[in-house]
Formats: C-alpha cells, sequence, structure tokens
C-alpha cells in the first residue's frame, strides 16, 4: 500500500506542476492582450497563481509554505487591480468608431483596491432624468445598458467617471458625472479601450470573471485538497481490487472485478491446502491404466520413505492426454482429494494477458506460491494454449506465448531445480505441444486416457445409472454395445437424456426404448416434426436411399452389422439413417484392413447407387453429398498415405505441411513429389471409387426385390431393426459378397447371411 501512495502523490505533485502554466497565457490570449505592451495599465493574470506551480516543481516539500506566503505577500486572488492615470494634460483626442490613434506611453500606479463602485443590483440602477442638458447628454440618461461603442462616445463627451468590468469583459458597471448608473455588457478589455479611459481619467476597475470570484482558502482547496480526495478513493478501489485479486479468475469485488492493474503479473490461481473436490479413484469408472499412473503419484505423496529407499523419486510432472469428455479433468479432481497435500488449479488460458511479459509473471508466481507450500500439486489444465510448439505460426519466435512456455520449462526443469512440486497437465491436443515440454525430467509420464472399452463403457453406465430407476429387461450391456466410441461424458449425456425421455412420458421408470431415442438424440438431434404430405413425398426416396445402405452392408462378409435402419429425419440435418455396430477389436486398436475400407466404400455408395437404380441417372438428388466425400477422403488416403495401391507402391505422397496455427510449420512450396506420381495418385483414387461402385451396383441390381422390400417396411414402420433386417436376407435367399482386395473385384461367397 505504501508504494501505491507514493506514486499517487508522485502523479498528483506532477499533476499541480503541468496544471498552473497555461493559465495566466490562456487568459491574455482571451483578453487579446501582448503582456510586454509597455502601455497595458493593469496586470490581468494572477501572479499567485503561476507562483505557486513554480513552487511546486521545485520542491513538494516547500510548495503549502511557498504558497501561504506568496498568498500573503501578492495581490489578493480575486481581488479587483485599481488603475489610476497620474498625469494627463493633453487636450482630449477625438475617438472614432473605426480606429484608435496611438498614443504616448504613460506613468502608472497599480494598486490592489475595492471595487470603486457601490453594489447595486442591476435592477435599482434606474436613469434620473434631468433637465437643462446636451442632446447627448439627454440621450445618455435613457440608457440602462451601454455598449462597446456607446461606452466610448461617452468617455469620449467626458460623462463618465468610474468603469468597472470583469477580466473577460462579459459583465461591468459604469457611473456617470451625474452619479447614474449603468450596465456594460460585452465590453471586450481591450489596449484601446484602456488609452481612452487614461485619457479622460476614468477611474477603472478590474474584476475577476464571475466564475474565478471566490475566496481564497477555496481556491487552495479546489487546487490541492480535491486532487488529494480523488486519488485517495482511487487508491482504495485498488487496494479492494488487490484483495480481490486473489479470489481466484472469477473473484473480488470493486469496480475493477477483482483485477488489480498494478497487481497484473500475479497469478489467478488459488491454492487450496486441504482439496475437498468430493471425488476419489473409486468413482472415477473406466481408463484403468491411467488411474494407477496417478494412484502412483498419491502413494509416493502420502508414503514417499517406500520408494526412496529404493532410490525412486518422485516424477516431476503427469500429462494426461485424450479426446474431449474422456475424464481428464476428473482424474485431477480425484487426485487432488486423495493426495492430501495442497492443490493449485490453474488453466493455460490464464497466463494469457494484454500486457507483454504478464504470463512469465504469473508463472512465476504460481510456482513460487507452490513452493512455499511444498509438497504441492499444480494442475494445468488444457495445457495448449501455452505449451504448443515454438517458432511456428505467423509470428515466428516473438511471441508472448513462447516467453510464458520458456518460463514453465524453466520452473519445472531449470537452474534452480523444483524441489516438491508435482505438476499435472492435460490436453486433447498432445500432438502440438512442444518437445522440450514432454521430455523425462518436465513430464516424465504421458498418460494416455482414450475412450472406454465395452468393459469400461459397462462400468461409467453403472455410474451414472445410479439414481435412475431402470425398468426390467434394461442390460447396460447392450447399452455398451450400442455405444462403441462414446466417452465418459456422452454416456453421461446418454442416461441423462434417457431420464428426460422417460419423464416426458410420465413414466415412473426407464425402459429400453427412452435408452435408443437417448443414443439417436445424442448421435444425430431429435427428430424433426414437419408437415405430413411433405414427408409422405419424400419418404419413398429416402426409404430407397438407406435401404441401400443396409443392403450392401449386409452383404458384405466381414463389414460391421446393421442395428438399425430408420427414414426418421433429425434436426442435425439427416433425412434417414443406418446404424452400424462396429467390432469392438477393429475399433479399440484402430487397424483396418483393405478389404473392410474398399467394403467400407461400397456401403458409402449404396445410397446414390439406389437411387439411380430406381428413379434413374437424372432423378438422383444431392443427398449423398457427404457420402461422397467420406468415399473420396477415404480412397484418397488409401493410395497417398498407407500403401494400399499395387501401382502407386507403398510410399506417403501426402502433404507434409500443417496448419501453422496448430503448432505445425508451414508448408514450404509445392509438393516434393513429381507430376506422373501426383497423376498416377489420383488415378489410383477415380479406380478404386469406380471398383466400388461396380460392386455396390452389382449387389443391389442382383437383389432388387430385396431392396424393394426393406423400403417398403421402411415406408409402412420408419423404422427396421437389425434382426428385422438379417431375417429379410435369409428369406430372400441372397448371398453375401467376400471384397477381393488382391483383384479388386467383388466376387460371391458361399453361404447366406
Amino acid at each position: 500500500m505504501r508504494s501505491v501512495v507514493q506514486r499517487l502523490l508522485g502523479f498528483f505533485f506532477l499533476y499541480l506542476t503541468l496544471s498552473g502554466h497555461g493559465i495566466a497565457s490562456a487568459a491574455n490570449v482571451q483578453a487579446g492582450i501582448n503582456m510586454n505592451d509597455p502601455l497595458l495599465p493593469i496586470p490581468v493574470h494572477k501572479p499567485s497563481r503561476s507562483w505557486i506551480s513554480g513552487a511546486f516543481a521545485a520542491s513538494a516539500i516547500l510548495a503549502s509554505v511557498g504558497l501561504f506566503l506568496g498568498m500573503s505577500s501578492s495581490p489578493t486572488l480575486g481581488s479587483p487591480l485599481a488603475v489610476r492615470s497620474t498625469v494627463s494634460t493633453r487636450p482630449v483626442m477625438q475617438i472614432s468608431r473605426s480606429a484608435v490613434k496611438p498614443h504616448r506611453a504613460v506613468n502608472l500606479r497599480v494598486n490592489a483596491l475595492p471595487d470603486i463602485l457601490p453594489n447595486i443590483q442591476p435592477e435599482a440602477a434606474q436613469v434620473q432624468q434631468q433637465g437643462g442638458k446636451e442632446s447627448s447628454d439627454l440621450m445618455l440618461s435613457k440608457k440602462k445598458e451601454l455598449r462597446y461603442f456607446e461606452l466610448v462616445d461617452a468617455v469620449v463627451n467626458d460623462q463618465i467617471e468610474k468603469v468597472s468590468l470583469t477580466e473577460d469583459g462579459t459583465t461591468g458597471r459604469a457611473i456617470d458625472k451625474e452619479g447614474r448608473f449603468y450596465r456594460l455588457a460585452n465590453v471586450p478589455v481591450t489596449l484601446d479601450l484602456f488609452k481612452i479611459l487614461r485619457e479622460h481619467n476614468v477611474e477603472v476597475a478590474i474584476l475577476p470573471a464571475q466564475n474565478q470570484q471566490s475566496n481564497p482558502l477555496l481556491n487552495f482547496a479546489g487546487s490541492i485538497v480535491v486532487p488529494i480526495i480523488i486519488f485517495t478513493i482511487i487508491g482504495f478501489f485498488l487496494s479492494r481490487g488487490n484483495q480481490g485479486g486473489g479470489q481466484g479468475g472469477g473473484g473480488g469485488g470493486g469496480p475493477f472485478g477483482g483485477v488489480n492493474p498494478t497487481q497484473f503479473g500475479r497469478t489467478r490461481s488459488k491454492i487450496e491446502m486441504q482439496p475437498n473436490t468430493g471425488v476419489t479413484f473409486d468413482q472415477v469408472a473406466g481408463n484403468d491404466e491411467a488411474k494407477q499412473e496417478l494412484q502412483e503419484i498419491v502413494e509416493f505423496l502420502k508414503n514417499p520413505e517406500k520408494f526412496t529407499k529404493l532410490g525412486a523419486k518422485v516424477p516431476k510432472g503427469v500429462i494426461m492426454e485424450g479426446p474431449p469428455g474422456t475424464g481428464k479433468t476428473l482424474l485431477a479432481r480425484a487426485t487432488a482429494g486423495e493426495a492430501g497435500v495442497p492443490f493449485v488449479s490453474s488453466a493455460g488460458s490464464e497466463f494469457v494477458e494484454l500486457f507483454v511479459g504478464v504470463g512469465a509473471s504469473r508463472v512465476r508466481d504460481l510456482f513460487d506460491m507452490a513452493k512455499k507450500n511444498a509438497p504441492c500439486i499444480i494442475f494445468i489444465d488444457e495445457i495448449d494454449a501455452i505449451g504448443r510448439q515454438r517458432g511456428t505460426g505467423i509470428a515466428g519466435g516473438n511471441d508472448e506465448r513462447e516467453q510464458t512456455l520458456n518460463q514453465i520449462l524453466t520452473q519445472m526443469d531449470g537452474f534452480e531445480g523444483n524441489t516438491g512440486v508435482i505438476v499435472l497437465a492435460a490436453t486433447n491436443r498432445a500432438d502440438v505441444l512442444d518437445p522440450a515440454l514432454l521430455r523425462p525430467g518436465r513430464f516424465d509420464r504421458r498418460v494416455q486416457v482414450g475412450l472406454p472399452d465395452f468393459k469400461g463403457r459397462i462400468a461409467i453406465l453403472k455410474v451414472h445409472a445410479r439414481g435412475k430407476p431402470l425398468a426390467e429387461g434394461v442390460d447396460l450391456q447392450s447399452i455398451a454395445r450400442r455405444t462403441p466410441g462414446f466417452s465418459g461424458a456422452s454416456l453421461e449425456a446418454l442416461m441423462n437424456e434417457a431420464a428426460i425421455y422417460a419423464a416426458r412420458a410420465n413414466k415412473t421408470v426407464i425402459e429400453y426404448t427412452d435408452i435408443d431415442s437417448a443414443i439417436d438424440r445424442v448421435l444425430v438431434g431429435i427428430e424433426k416434426n414437419g408437415d405430413a404430405s411433405s414427408l409422405m413425398r419424400r419418404s419413398d426416396l429416402v426409404a430407397y436411399h438407406e435401404a441401400g445402405h443396409a443392403i450392401v452392408g449386409a452383404l458384405i462378409n466381414g463389414y460391421d452389422a446393421v442395428q438399425k435402419v430408420t427414414i426418421i429425419p433429425r434436426t442435425g440435418g439427416a433425412g434417414g439413417l443406418t446404424f452400424f455396430e462396429p467390432n469392438e477389436v477393429r475399433l479399440e486398436s484402430g487397424m483396418y484392413s483393405r478389404a473392410y475400407l474398399e467394403g467400407q466404400l461400397a456401403v458409402a455408395l449404396g445410397g446414390r447407387v439406389a437411387e439411380e437404380i430406381v428413379f434413374g441417372q437424372d432423378e438422383v438428388t444431392t443427398g449423398a453429398s457427404n457420402d461422397i466425400q467420406q468415399v473420396t477422403n477415404i480412397a484418397k488416403r488409401m493410395v497417398s498415405e498407407w500403401g494400399f495401391s499395387d501401382l502407386v507402391g507403398h510410399v506417403a505422397v501426402s502433404d507434409q505441411g500443417g496448419n501453422p496455427f496448430l503448432g505445425r510449420q508451414m508448408a514450404m512450396g509445392g509438393s516434393s513429389w513429381s507430376n506422373e506420381k501426383i497423376k498416377m495418385v489420383d488415378t489410383e483414387v477415380d479406380r478404386i471409387i469406380k471398383n466400388a461402385y461396380d460392386v455396390c451396383k452389382n449387389i443391389l441390381s442382383t437383389n432388387r426385390a430385396l431392396l424393394d422390400d426393406l423400403a417398403s417396411k421402411l415406408i409402412e414402420q420408419e423404422t427396421v431393426s437389425g434382426q428385422e433386417l438379417y431375417e429379410m436376407v435369409a428369406d430372400s435367399g441372397a448371398e453375401t459378397i467376400l471384397y477381393d482386395p488382391v483383384s479388386h473385384k467383388g466376387k460371391a461367397a458361399v453361404g447366406a447371411a
């Protein structure tokens, strides 16, 4: 607080120094007077004001004393200055309204006198009529207010005895030799006017402007006390902002929302000495490998002798990486709940601020706070916000984010070390992180928090089914089998949507139909309600389109099983959908065979081919646009990345450049491959897609009766289950097709579906 007061005093004295220098010159310019003119009869500025500003500029301590002495010795602030002519023996000079002739200079005596005119209200200034006067005197007596030239004429005719004017000339009073009073309005205070008044021995009093007629003590208070009060109030709010700055990123009161402008370099993270997150590892389902990694960290903090006696050291950092919604932050909360040590939570975006150097300063402050409370855990969520690869992007290496990253690297494993502080971090973009951040000694462990497998989904569904009454016959295993690729967050949303569907139907328990509807909602949105006639007009086309997908998928041997087919439109944009149940082993391993990928191409083209067979080439629609995009993408990657082409060979022809805004190098120039090789890739992509199209058309043309039956059933009941589809395939006697990846030609395989 002391430093804040010192800064405020410095700003205050600077304000006083700068505020006093322009007052006198501004007033002189307004009056149109040259201060160096020897004929000037009065000083119209205030000597004490400029003297005060000079005193403050010289010394802050002697300013008050100098102000007091200056006020006592100089003409009083706000007092009028009287000017009297000493000698004027020349005849009166005739004055015209157009010009004033020059006159010789005379010595003037300047005294500080009270106003020479009695204090009479303007409405009391009555004109007294007197007879026996000249016509000009009679005309003057009829006036209550005199303008500039009228005043000049009266002075030249020796009718005016005293004049009182304000500095700005807006108001004033005059008295003639008969004792009559006149108001003066808008009489400019010029040198010509003073010459005329001096020549005719008129007493003149110059008063301060009305807005400057104030008590000297009030002037003193306005120039010193008021700024002190203002700066004191500002300092009070700043101190309140400083207190609020320790309440985390969103805490604090005061007009600055808890952010102290003088504390930008302080971290907004808050430390919990005894964190109570309400989450333990027992409440975290799935991801057993990730839990084991973090449980070892907790065990080391609780029982370090168990590890140190064998020479083991606690890892300095653990980074959790995986898709969104897999439970990375939940694992961090469980670690904080069981570790029993101080816990500091932060986010990568909290280190980014308006000013340069703030990010690095906040990192230092964060680690200093953790070291003072060691052993301690620091959790940084979404660390990719500041941990992206250095030297990339448009800004290159001159980036504030990179300075923040450099400070993190130094704090985690720099020259001073990082004893007693463990850093947990979470990200779903580990591919863009800087290699120096991921090396051993900083983040010793990289914990993969992936999508849950079949057993993990069952465990997660059991957790989120607590407190939700399920109907008899609802099997969580069947739900887990229908939800491959779902994250923990998606499964939580699924069970919540199922409960909402049941409540909407006024049910007391959650049935399987509610869960099935919830799965569709999570995947593709809710059902779209439209006009019945418009739905009927397009239902036949959508039915044949989806029937084409389903039949090709059911008849290609080794492809994923069909779950259900529906022509109910969804808000996600789909007019109909065919759901497949991916193979669990294939999904978890991420390894797909050449035959499976080419079969996927044929299934994707099933909708377009069915439209061509039934409605003709001229009646096909844009409904297959997304299917064609997926086909093109898969075929191109098969040739250019995965080496699934005998003609191109086992080479990767894809562009190695990346998005510079995602932490990748900017692609330099064109492709390094020859035009012949690129043309060869395009040729192979066309051949693979053409072959998949021929296989698909062969399947649907051969089984046209099955295609019509499935489309009719879809139009009738809108949804057909996978079991019903395979029963229809068996009844029709259709044969499955074995996709031969060597010859790239479809041939019949023995056995019915």
